[in-house]
């Protein structure tokens, strides 16, 4: 099920199925142009990257974010047709591609709050539901998320740690868990191998970075 995606650095995600699609696209490499959707979870430098964006984008890439980035976009000169500006707990498709946001907040810090309307998307392709968390903590919202991959922060400071990830992932109960939101600003690798060993014997936790 994980054919075709890569982890690229901290929470850049990379799913090559049919479409290309790109969740906060930040570090890239090189000019690629290769975007069909990006989605943005927040407007956090490390998960809007207007410059890493504009490594990925193409002339007809449509860009999907939270309201609070819909005028930023249209700097970016990205046509207004192709920005979708989404809400939490809403249903959408687009380019006959499935998706569903859920909210991303704190609950006991101060760096995500509720009000922004920040959030994490369950994508949908070929049947498989993706869902990445983005930057939250467990909330009564997510911890309803259906899926059947979840990429899910493990760092600390900003988001849950690998303890509290492991909890959530345990009640969410995907069968496979990519943890992400590491080694690089907050957190490491050996948060993700802590996290891996927590998680219940049926849950395949495959550490992609």
């Amino acid at each position: 099920m994980l054919e075709g995606i890569d982890v690229l650095y901290h929470s850049s995600i990379k799913i090559n199925k049919g479409k290309v699609i790109y969740i906060d696209p930040f570090k890239i490499d090189e000019n690629y142009s290769d975007a069909d959707i990006i989605f943005i979870t927040h407007n956090h430098y490390d998960h809007y990257s207007p410059n890493d964006i504009n490594k990925v984008r193409k002339e007809d890439t449509i860009i999907i974010a939270p309201e609070d980035l819909y005028e930023e976009l249209q700097n970016m000169r990205f046509k207004q047709e192709n920005i979708i500006a989404v809400k939490p707990n809403e249903k959408y498709t687009i380019k006959e591609i499935r998706f569903e946001t859920i909210p991303a907040y704190n609950i006991n810090k101060k760096f995500h709050p509720k009000e922004n309307g920040w959030v994490g998307y369950i994508i949908e392709i070929d049947g498989i539901r993706y869902y990445i968390a983005g930057d939250t903590d467990i909330t009564e919202e997510n911890k309803k998320a259906k899926c059947d991959i979840a990429f899910v922060p493990v760092g600390g400071t900003y988001t849950m740690n690998f303890k509290e990830a492991a909890s959530f992932i345990n009640e969410i109960r995907p069968n496979i868990v990519v943890p992400i939101h590491y080694g690089s600003i907050v957190g490491t690798k050996q948060d993700a191998i802590l996290f891996s060993r927590l998680l219940n014997q049926e849950i395949k936790c495959e550490i992609l970075m």
